[in-house]
């Protein structure tokens, strides 16, 4: 029997994916206490911003590098070591007591964060056949939506409960357990139950230098137009949610920091329901980038709403705007549908980093932006300029796109 065809394969994919939503929902969770640090901390909103910007900064700098060292070195190593450094960092950020150590935990959860996606792709294509690996790989995508819905209401009652400081705490503890269980799953029992494999599956590719391959990427137009696409689409929102949409919710219309949550749990609905309707969608439409354009101006005329109302659009209307944000940013799985479109086997991986690098460099980029608006200008409105802005970016991206036809038998590897 061999792993494709085991029972226990089933084991890691659970696994794996208990560890992938509580990573996830880490990226997101500080975004609950931000006026706690705020006051406890005696820390502007400039600081705010960069404190939530350094890890979307560190997982978005490893991406491509971690990809290099996974396909190399196997994944489960750099899986398991991820897991623990996370929950050390998170546990680290529950006991800091001054604001360089909340920066030093944030750089260790960014670091174990950047692990989690790439590895996990290749964990589950070493023990699930293509077929399977299609339809998990998309349920796999919606746990990372779960993880930052956990980081809402359920975490906010968390943090009411416990105190922020005990939340993180036991989230951490939490995290370093999936670590050892991970261990467990990947290396030990795998070598008891298949004694003739090795650890890892290695696939024999066509070798080319690296920087070959960097310098071919990095000079293709249509990698740089989905950079583009996914900037928009995804840095808007995760940066937004990340750091200032619970402060927003308290500080414009007096909610509960629970109720404030909710707003960030109703886009995350959105999400779930946004990336497999889209799929759908352009499924039988038989396009990709035509939907994907629509998606592109609906986000930016929402981001533009906030400007229209000054940064305080009636309430009714904020919950369908987080909503629809929301299901843009779960939709934003076209970007890797359109990868796959685009490019050979041998570079999709690498494409889909340089993607995935976009839309996590604008959510490094737009907590501080904000941050700094609202330090020097008096409200949030001026700050929605931020995201209005990225969003256009996004739109311009898309649009560029130049889409394969399903007709075509070929795959180009080059574009004009």
């Amino acid at each position: 029997m061999d792993k494709q065809n085991s029972r226990f394969r089933w084991v890691v994919f659970a696994s794996v994916l208990l560890t992938y939503l509580l990573m996830a929902s880490q990226r997101t969770a500080p975004g609950l206490i931000t006026d706690q640090i705020m006051r406890d901390f005696h820390v502007t909103a400039s600081t705010i911003g960069l404190l939530t910007s350094i890890q979307f900064f560190v997982y978005t700098s490893l991406q491509i590098p971690m990809g290099m060292l996974a396909d190399r070195y196997g994944p489960n190593f750099f899986l398991i070591v991820g897991a623990i450094l996370t929950g050390l960092g998170t546990v680290i950020y529950s006991l800091g007591t001054h604001e360089y150590v909340l920066f030093v935990a944030r750089i260790m959860t960014g670091t174990g964060d950047a692990t989690i996606w790439v590895n996990m792709v290749l964990i589950l294509s070493q023990w699930f056949n293509a077929k399977e690996f299609v339809r998990l790989i998309g349920l796999a995508g919606m746990t990372g939506s779960l993880g930052f819905l956990l980081a809402t209401v359920p975490f906010s009652a968390w943090v009411v409960l416990l105190g922020w400081r005990g939340a993180f705490f036991s989230a951490g503890i939490l995290l370093c357990l999936c670590g050892v269980l991970l261990y467990w799953v990947l290396l030990r029992k795998p070598k008891r139950i298949f004694p003739d494999e090795s650890g890892s599956v290695k696939v024999e590719l066509k070798r080319e230098g690296t920087l070959v391959v960097l310098r071919r990427i990095f000079s293709d137009r249509q990698a740089w137009a989905l950079f583009f696409c996914h900037f928009g689409v995804v840095g808007a929102y995760v940066g937004f949610i990340s750091s200032w949409a619970v402060p927003y919710g308290i500080n414009l219309y007096g909610m509960t920091r629970t109720d404030a949550s909710q707003l960030i749990m109703i886009g995350l609905i959105g999400a779930l329901i946004g990336a497999p309707l889209m799929g759908w969608i352009s499924s039988k439409a038989d396009t990709i980038k035509r939907p994907y354009v629509g998606v592109h101006i609906t986000v930016l005329s929402c981001w533009s709403s906030f400007l229209f109302f000054q940064g305080h659009p009636p309430l009714f209307m904020l919950v369908g705007l987080f909503f629809i944000i929301g299901f843009g940013y779960g939709a934003s799985a076209l970007t890797f549908a359109l990868v796959r479109q685009s490019f050979d086997i041998v570079d999709s991986g690498i494409v889909s980093g340089f993607a995935n690098t976009g839309g996590f460099l604008s959510a490094v980029l737009l907590p501080s932006i904000f941050g700094y608006i609202l330090d020097h200008f008096n409200g949030y409105t001026y700050g929605f300029i931020t995201p209005v802005i990225f969003s256009m970016i996004g739109l311009i991206g898309v649009i560029s796109i130049k889409e394969k036809r399903q007709a075509s038998k070929t795959k180009r590897t080059r574009h004009g």
